[in-house]
C-alpha cells in the first residue's frame, strides 16, 4: 500500500487478490478505505472456454440466490456449452449417424453382389 495516509480496516494486512481496496474521500474531507469484492469471471464454455452469453456473472456463492432462468439458457447444454459448440456437436452426431447408414448400405450391396455371383 504506497499511500501512507490510509491503513487497512481489517486484520488482513497484505495486498492480495482477496484484499483489494479503493481510496475514497468523504464529503467531510476524510480519506477512507473501501474494501472491494472480487470481480466475477462468469461461466465459460466447457469446450472452447468462451464466456457464456445470457447467464449472470456472479461469484459462485451468489448463484444460490438467483432464479434458474438466470443461470441457464433454454437449449441443449444451456448454461454449460456455447451455441457454436452445441451446433458442432449436433452436426458431428448427425454425420456419424449418416456414416453408419452408408456403411450399412454398402455392406448390404456387397452381400447382394456376392449372392448374385
Amino acid at each position: 500500500m504506497p499511500d501512507s495516509r490510509i491503513t487497512y480496516r481489517r486484520r488482513h494486512s497484505y495486498n492480495t487478490k482477496s484484499n483489494k481496496i479503493r481510496k475514497v474521500k468523504t464529503p467531510g474531507g476524510k480519506l477512507v478505505v473501501h474494501t472491494l469484492k472480487k470481480k466475477a469471471k462468469g461461466p465459460r464454455c466447457g469446450d472452447c472456454g468462451l464466456t457464456l452469453q445470457g447467464i449472470v456473472r456472479l461469484r459462485p456463492k451468489q448463484y444460490r440466490g438467483v432464479s434458474k432462468r438466470q443461470k441457464t439458457v433454454a437449449r441443449a447444454y444451456g448454461g454449460n456449452r456455447c451455441a457454436t459448440c452445441v451446433r458442432q456437436r449436433i452436426v458431428r452426431a448427425f454425420l456419424i449417424e449418416e456414416q453408419k447408414i452408408v456403411k450399412r448400405v454398402l455392406k448390404a450391396q456387397a452381400k447382394k453382389k456376392e449372392a448374385s455371383t
